[in-house]
């Protein structure tokens, strides 16, 4: 058991919770919580870190789960935890590692590009909820907050196991390409010609969704084909991004929904 917070291993967790360069650089990510350890898939799990009270009361679900973990005293392992109540389990995970090709390969992709998103609670909730509308992909602009920051990793709720990402280094090109596949791209904007429900979504889609306080760039939001707004009542000019991007999401599984 690791009993000192000045021990090697213990260091490494905590530049990894803390530095998105540290991640990239080893190509993994941290997952903290009995759910999402137990979600992750199996073959991408590194490394099992559980506390010691965790081990006790939890020895036998993580033997059958095939788990070998290294053990930490209670207080090393809220030291490396990232939440303010640990559970007392977290994982090593490999990085996830999709192709453009492969997110555009489905029937009538479903598709979402986010542009500079920043907030990772938003981040998060986009993952999940694209999961529950049959989103078929995310493409994200590389300035886009880090998919791999532990708040945003939590607020995925285990959707980053299996929603289809990517970074674009390029998003404008990026938007061209699934253009080329015969998807129609859409910018969510307040200066949008139809509102969202006008449009029809049965065949490739993808939506644009801009930065929570500035909305899409402008360079960006030309890139769509049609820009559509969100009609609303009262002072209210703008909604959060992650809620947009929920609306947009589930008109277009409510059209493709079979009775």
């Amino acid at each position: 058991m690791i009993t000192s917070t000045s021990n090697q291993r213990v260091k490494e967790l905590l530049q990894l919770q803390k530095k998105s360069k540290a991640r990239n650089q080893a190509g993994v990510f941290l997952a903290e919580g009995t759910r999402m350890v137990m979600e992750a898939p199996q073959k991408r799990v590194r490394k099992v870190y559980v506390s010691e009270s965790y081990m006790k009361k939890h020895e036998k679900e993580l033997e059958e789960k095939g788990f070998v973990p290294e053990i930490l005293s209670d207080t090393v392992f809220d030291y490396v935890s990232d939440t303010k109540t640990p559970q007392g389990i977290l994982a090593v995970i490999r990085q996830m590692d999709y192709t453009l090709e492969e997110i555009l390969k489905q029937k009538s992709p479903h598709i979402l590009v986010l542009d500079n998103l920043q907030d990772p609670g938003n981040a998060g909730t986009i993952f999940r909820t694209a999961e529950a509308a049959g989103v078929t992909g995310i493409l994200m602009s590389r300035d886009c907050v880090d998919i791999y920051n532990p708040k945003t990793i939590r607020s995925t709720m285990g959707a980053i196991y299996r929603m289809p990402f990517l970074y674009l280094d390029d998003v404008m090109a990026g938007i061209e390409t699934v253009k080329e596949h015969g998807v129609r791209v859409y910018a969510a904007h307040l200066d949008g010609k139809n509102a969202y429900d006008q449009e029809d979504y049965q065949k490739g889609t993808a939506f644009l969704i801009g930065n929570e306080g500035n909305g899409l760039r402008k360079e960006v939001a030309e890139c769509a084909d049609a820009w559509v707004c969100i009609p609303m009542s009262g002072q209210v000019e703008s909604l959060n991004a992650a809620v947009a991007a929920t609306v947009l999401m589930f008109e277009v599984s409510r059209q493709r929904r079979v009775d």
